[in-house]
């Protein structure tokens, strides 16, 4: 089984006349992997999986299987808002040689806890052998996974082995930690607060920025790992701009944009996501100057690099 830790990106799901884009796919996954990302996920909220068929989010899947091939953990977004997709996908996953799957709470239905429970605990049920990220994201879903909820989930379904964390509580994840145990893989989901999540124990982060900046995501978070957190600090506030850019507007439309002048993608989402005004987009390319995504304009300068390395 493939451990995940470190930055595991969230990838754009990028488009061409409506449809997946294989070799814009490609592009993304190797530039991530040339700079040192621990993982790589798919169809996870910043892939746009709500608008994605179930037909498309398998080959989503199949294909970034294929064109990874082993060389870094793949972790599938593979949970829907109905029990039979979430089933049918996740065991898909498993199928194709994905290495885990990260599982959103239901989201609109609002469920009790119970209903969690029986959600998350029966689709782990369906596949003992393949590792399960609950992914607690209550900005989007509208609910909490408990911290009681997910230790019973833990002790009951072993391969239930991680939670990822999209949420400002930072205390939730010490006292998860505290009740599950120090050996539960939290990811934080907050591009801003994954230093301040690992150093209460968090293994990594699941953060959008890491599709601006690999490099740099996954640095902070080595350095995390390895207790140098002088280190990690200076890194924490080099991308806080990057990472406040992401919810400009609705995630990812600011990322696609930026992506899309890089000349990685097309600039193409599904609607109702669309292009966003021109002032943020003002605002984007600014940013996208300061960090070197983009050719600066004349007068402009770059951020100065935070430790005398070279970001690219």
């Amino acid at each position: 089984m493939s451990e995940f830790r470190g930055s595991v990106v969230p990838l754009v799901t990028p488009f061409k006349n409506g449809q997946i884009d294989q070799g814009a796919l490609e592009r993304l996954i190797e530039r991530q992997l040339e700079a040192g990302s621990q993982g790589l996920s798919v169809g996870g909220t910043t892939g746009e999986p709500g608008t994605l068929s179930m037909e498309e989010r398998k080959y989503l899947t199949e294909l970034a299987v294929k064109l990874i091939k082993g060389r870094v953990p793949l972790l599938a977004g593979t949970g829907t808002l109905r029990l039979d997709e979430t089933l049918e996908i996740t065991k898909f996953a498993q199928k194709v040689g994905a290495d885990g799957a990260l599982i959103i709470t239901p989201y609109y239905i609002k469920p009790n806890q119970d209903g969690l429970y029986r959600f998350f605990g029966q689709t782990a049920q369906a596949v003992p052998d393949f590792p399960v990220m609950l992914y607690n994201i209550p900005g989007r879903s509208g609910i909490e996974i408990k911290i009681d909820t997910v230790v019973r989930l833990r002790r009951d379904f072993k391969n239930i082995v991680g939670l990822k964390h999209s949420s400002k509580d930072v205390e939730y994840v010490s006292e998860l930690l505290r009740k599950v145990g120090r050996d539960f893989a939290v990811f934080c989901g907050l591009e801003a607060l994954t230093f301040p999540m690992m150093s209460v124990g968090a293994v990594g982060t699941i953060a959008a920025t890491a599709n601006w900046l690999p490099k740099e995501t996954a640095q902070m978070c080595q350095l995390t790992l390895e207790g140098q957190y002088k280190e990690a600090l200076e890194l924490h506030y080099y991308g806080l701009e990057a990472n406040d850019a992401i919810f400009w507007d609705t995630n990812p439309i600011p990322l696609k944009t930026v992506l899309a002048w890089m000349g990685l993608i097309e600039k193409e989402w599904r609607e109702p996501l669309g292009p966003t005004t021109p002032e943020i987009e003002a605002r984007l390319r600014k940013m996208a100057e300061s960090y070197g995504l983009i050719a600066e304009r004349k007068g402009r300068e770059m951020l100065p690099d935070p430790t005398g390395k070279q970001y690219v």
